[in-house]
């Protein structure tokens, strides 16, 4: 569920609202707050999963060609 904030500039990047809650949780992740590890070995060890895998698949339409004659999802 994509988060919207009234103090940004709006992006309109595709996937923005996708990419915005995957940075949030990878930055305010435990990982990254209390370890002080980078948000890529956070990564690695499988934190925030689910957001990164939305993320891939709503970059992933934007390639697809045959998204060209069902349109792109709704992210």
């Amino acid at each position: 569920m994509p988060k919207y904030y009234e103090d940004k500039e709006p992006d309109n990047r595709a996937c923005a609202g996708i990419r915005e809650d995957f940075k949030a949780c990878l930055l305010q992740h435990e990982c990254v707050v209390k370890e002080g590890k980078l948000p890529s070995e956070c990564l690695k060890e499988g934190h925030c999963k689910a957001l990164q895998t939305s993320f891939f698949e709503c970059k992933r339409s934007l390639l697809d060609t045959r998204s060209r004659f069902r349109g792109r999802k709704g992210y």
